[in-house]
């Protein structure tokens, strides 16, 4: 058995679902307790970390790392595979957030998400001028097919949606190739960042690539 460090650590999940996500999780909690750390699992993002859903991640036989299935869930324990983080900023719970990193004894959060993760996180490091259980370190892992995360090149999920995009693409090229006259416009995810509309373009052979950063209208589509 691994000796224990003293350290406890709690992982929690911000934002829209992406692919990658839970496996993240997974491997965070399991390296956690090979280092001898206690981990904790917060359901519902910070609005759970606020109202104290914090608990040890499942555990599946014994208390080793090989038995791991750590993955904190959403409101009512949906079945396994079904994932809705929650989207809510920690600003409004400062007061409960701190009480509850006291109560349980945390002493770093290691938040998984995309843009909202990495706000949140900004939001808590504004709050320890007032609050100085908030003075913990953050760990903040980039999870989001927006690939949109400052500070770091490509994100888990990315990978996973661009894949997808390319594959169904590939598939509506098959019916275009038999129509003439037409043409074939294919929306993306991403948001307010043109990542996966620019590769998928590059990656399908588009003839044009419409993307937030780049201003454009209707006229440009004709």
């Amino acid at each position: 058995a691994s000796p224990q460090s003293g350290y406890t650590l709690a992982v929690l999940n911000v934002g829209a679902p992406a692919a990658g996500m839970n496996a993240a999780v997974r491997s965070t909690v399991r390296i956690g307790l090979i280092h001898g750390h206690r981990m904790l699992a917060v359901h519902d993002g910070f609005e759970g970390l606020a109202y104290g859903k914090v608990r040890p991640p499942g555990i599946k036989g014994g208390e080793t790392p090989q038995e791991v299935e750590g993955t904190p869930r959403c409101r009512g324990h949906p079945p396994r595979g079904i994932f809705h983080p929650p989207r809510t900023l920690p600003k409004k719970y400062f007061e409960e957030i701190s009480t509850n990193i006291s109560n349980f004894g945390i002493h770093g959060l290691i938040i998984i998400g995309g843009f909202e993760a990495f706000t949140g996180s900004l939001e808590l490091m504004e709050g320890r001028a007032k609050y100085e259980e908030l003075c913990i370190p953050l760990c903040v892992i980039p999870a989001t097919v927006s690939n949109n995360v400052p500070g770091s090149d490509f994100s888990i999920g990315a990978d996973t949606a661009l894949n997808t995009i390319t594959t169904t693409c590939d598939r509506i090229k098959q019916s275009a190739a038999g129509t003439k006259r037409r043409v074939f416009i294919i929306e993306t995810m991403g948001g307010f960042c043109g990542y996966l509309a620019t590769m998928a373009g590059l990656a399908a052979g588009a003839d044009a690539a419409y993307i937030y950063e780049e201003h454009f209208n209707i006229h440009d589509l004709q």
